[in-house]
């Protein structure tokens, strides 16, 4: 799972929420994806942070440039 895509790990974590909303799974279910959320969440975040570190650096390099 860590391999996944932000767009993945996203779409599969609307997936659990959506099923987990239809309230009518029963609850050990609902830990197992509530779980399984939790770490798809956390590869969001890290694709979220890799993104902001690329696109500072991208800024960084304009800013450089204008002053050029």
């Amino acid at each position: 799972m860590e391999k996944m895509t932000y767009e993945e790990a996203s779409k599969e974590l609307n997936s659990i929420i959506e099923k987990i909303e239809s309230g009518t799974l029963p609850m050990e279910e609902v830990i197992k994806l509530m779980t399984k959320s939790k770490s798809l969440i956390e590869i969001c975040y890290k694709e979220l942070d890799k993104a902001k570190g690329k696109l500072t650096e991208i800024r960084e390099t304009l800013d450089t440039l204008e002053e050029v």
